[in-house]
């Protein structure tokens, strides 16, 4: 993945673990606006917390003192960035870095590669193990979309669906599957596996990291709790242990069914590579995917016309035949749907980097190891560069320049990294199978809160309604 691929505020956890903690011998972050610290040894991490997640924290921050902005994560400066203007004169669009594999490694204490060359040849095994997956599985994809119509055809019209239980279970099984091979295929390995991953990723829920994780890093209270500590090392020891048993199998064998870890055996790849690629994938997919699978559904409910338009394009595209690779390809209304849901979902709220060398945004000079953090959530909703931006408006990505911009983000075209390319595949099937068979609609008189962590999520449980079109 590059530059502007989705990644989560963890990694700046870890960048803190990974330097040294400094005080400037100014606490004005080199004349950036901003707040001073709260408090001497924690800085702004109170009014972190206060703020219910580092996502709202900055969209007040940026409102109160514009794009660039400052603040501190104990004694360490933070820079946030909030415009696409300001984004555009710090992306380094020739580097190579892999967000979520950066952060995720980081916090499964798995060793990063630094080798430039190496890195490159990876990043295509990545690639062409998401296009080969794809390819060879897409029959198991439309075949687990159509379980999951079969299953929401027998529902009466009154019937509450639990939407993000029932498309945690697609992502899981979906995933798993085009990822690890038929090892999955039994719903009791996708239930353990699930168990294990919801274990792993709670670790990496932004409040969490933030007031416990985070907390750890500044007093060394991080080992206390030492129940979460051991789930998540159980959890990461089972997963470990089913993945080398999966490559194990899998090496020096021909399978008619070409999956993603298949790609990273046949890269030459050692075994531990190819276990720590295999897992930061899959964690990184399923969470991915079953968010965006809920949120797209969640904004088609609450959007007849967009809904409508959609299935129109369903019709005309498939028509009455089956569902192919070739005509998903030319369901283009449905990815700017995906696309607008990105967007309005705030799918994934923060990015961040190190600034490795002295730098100017704008007027203002960065300094070297300084933390940068790009608050996508706050440039997905910037007027000016989104009109009515708080709209669900598939139609703004008719526009070449807009579609630039997504690219620019790291949520399309070039940019766009694997994880976040397999989800888009994934939900295209899905909502191609759902939309030319039912009407998805809205429980009547439901607020959805939204949650900002490491991916978007609702807060509660999110209900719909079904009805067949025929």
């Amino acid at each position: 993945m590059l530059d502007f691929a989705i990644f989560a505020v963890t990694f700046l956890l870890a960048l803190v673990g990974a330097v040294l903690y400094l005080y400037p011998a100014s606490r004005q972050a080199s004349g950036i606006p901003g707040i001073t610290p709260t408090e001497e040894k924690d800085g702004n991490l109170p009014d972190i917390m206060n703020s219910g997640s580092l996502h709202e924290f900055l969209v007040n921050l940026h409102e109160r003192f514009g794009p660039v902005v400052s603040f501190w994560f104990g004694r360490r400066l933070v820079v946030s960035l909030g415009t696409v203007d300001v984004l555009k004169q710090h992306i380094n669009p020739n580097k190579t870095l892999d967000p979520f594999e950066t952060m995720l490694k980081s916090l499964l204490s798995y060793q990063s590669d630094e080798n430039v060359s190496e890195n490159h040849t990876r990043k295509k095994l990545y690639e062409n193990g998401v296009t080969d997956s794809l390819q060879s599985n897409f029959a198991l994809l439309l075949k687990l979309s159509e379980e999951l119509l079969d299953k929401w055809l027998t529902y009466p019209e009154s019937q509450h669906v639990p939407l993000c239980q029932h498309m945690l279970g697609f992502a899981m099984k979906s995933v798993t599957q085009l990822v690890m091979g038929s090892a999955f295929e039994d719903d009791q390995e996708v239930i353990r596996f699930q168990k294990n991953h919801g274990t792993i990723i709670g670790m990496f829920s932004y409040f969490q990291i933030w007031s416990e994780i985070g907390k750890g890093f500044l007093d060394g209270s991080l080992d206390k709790n030492t129940t979460r500590k051991r789930q998540y090392e159980d959890a990461l020891m089972q997963l470990e242990s089913i993945l080398k048993k999966i490559i194990k199998e899998r090496k020096g064998r021909n399978f008619s069914q070409h999956v993603f870890i298949d790609s990273l055996v046949q890269g030459k790849l050692n075994d531990q590579q190819i276990l720590e690629d295999t897992m930061i994938f899959s964690l990184a997919s399923c969470i991915i995917t079953a968010k965006l699978c809920t949120w797209a559904i969640c904004f088609l409910t609450t959007s007849e016309e967009v809904q409508k338009k959609l299935y129109e394009e369903i019709d005309q595209v498939l028509g009455k035949g089956p569902v192919t690779p070739e005509k998903i390809e030319k369901l283009r209304y449905c990815r700017q749907v995906l696309c607008e849901t990105v967007r309005t979902a705030k799918l994934t709220p923060v990015s961040a980097r190190l600034q490795d060398i002295e730098g100017k945004i704008d007027k203002f000079i960065i300094p070297r190891e300084t933390l940068v953090l790009y608050a996508l959530g706050v440039v997905l909703q910037d007027p000016s560069t989104w009109p009515s931006p708080y709209k669900f408006d598939p139609d703004r990505f008719d526009d070449e320049s807009i579609m630039k911009t997504f690219s620019l983000l790291g949520f399309s075209g070039t940019q766009e990294c694997p994880e976040l390319r397999f989800a888009y595949m994934v939900t295209t099937v899905l909502l191609s199978v759902l939309v030319r068979r039912l009407h998805l609609l809205s429980v009547e008189g439901q607020v959805i809160e939204t949650k900002y962590e490491l991916v978007t999520s609702s807060k509660e449980e999110a209900w719909i309604t079904v009805s067949k079109r025929y």
